[in-house]
């Protein structure tokens, strides 16, 4: 994708858009959808007699809550969680166990799993108990990764005769490397939350004290207090760093940083540090 092309989406992030605040309050059947802060939408995975396992209807709930919260110009970051049981358990075994490879092929099944990476604003995933196979994927696309003590992670999709098919061996693999991504993915092994911190699968586990929910949702509303043109290029930036070489990503990084000049937030932070003051960001 060209610089011209980045530099006018970030122009497009930088025009009001319509606010759809009202209608986060929506009742979704598999979700909850809630403001703790200002600036900050919390979805929680809502199926817990199947302990929030991912079949097509609740999938189809999330990313539509998810991308109703990124459309919000009142809404900075989001939250998304689970129960203290799972965050999800997986895919929904029976809904999938039926289908054909026909069946699979030609839907492009999981195709549509990508939501998250697709959001301009901020994602931090609260993850407590079971995180796997899906459920697992579906976490691995926040941006910021937070777990409780209790948490457990893994691709078990091994022992159903499968192997990941929403992202989880390219991720894992980029964030963990080759050899406990081959572990992972060819034993179906569930990691411990500890683990998961010393490889470098999550950002950090959150003492129970705190709450893995609380950490997240104060994270989300820090970053819902900067600047939103700024932080969608930071989001952009730091994805890319996964897509590009060292020499065409630090390019990127310079030239959306330079495009950031026609901002008024720009104008605003640098103005506002030099008179030691607050910024008052327009988001634009």
């Amino acid at each position: 994708m060209s610089f011209a092309t980045h530099a006018i989406r970030v122009a497009r992030l930088a025009r009001p858009t319509r606010n759809f605040s009202t209608s986060l309050s929506a009742r979704y059947e598999n979700v909850l959808v809630s403001r703790p802060q200002p600036g900050v939408a919390l979805i929680t995975l809502n199926r817990p007699k199947a302990l929030n396992a991912l079949n097509a209807a609740h999938f189809k709930d999330i990313a539509s809550a998810l991308k109703e919260a990124d459309d919000d110009t009142s809404v900075g970051a989001m939250v998304l969680t689970g129960s203290d049981r799972a965050f999800a358990a997986g895919a929904d075994i029976k809904e999938m166990k039926d289908k054909s490879f026909a069946e699979a092929y030609a839907s492009n099944f999981l195709a549509n799993w990508e939501v998250i990476s697709k959001l301009n604003k901020p994602v931090i995933a609260a993850v407590s108990g079971y995180a796997l196979g899906g459920g697992l994927e579906l976490a691995l696309q926040a941006d910021i990764l937070l777990v409780s003590p209790s948490a457990q992670l893994g691709q078990p999709e091994i022992n159903l005769g499968v192997i990941p098919g929403g992202g989880g061996t390219q991720r894992l693999a980029r964030l963990i490397g080759k050899s406990r991504t081959m572990e992972l993915v060819l034993t179906g092994r569930i990691i411990s939350a500890d683990e998961a911190e010393k490889w470098g699968l999550v950002s950090r586990v959150v003492p129970e004290d705190i709450g893995v929910v609380n950490a997240a949702v104060q994270i989300a509303a820090t970053i819902a207090d900067k600047g939103r043109v700024a932080v969608a290029a930071g989001k952009e930036v730091v994805n890319a760093a996964f897509e590009l070489s060292l020499a065409e990503g630090l390019r990127f990084e310079r030239r959306l940083f330079h495009s950031l000049f026609a901002t008024k937030d720009q104008k605003e932070g640098m103005t506002a540090f030099a008179e030691k003051r607050k910024p008052e960001w327009s988001h634009s």
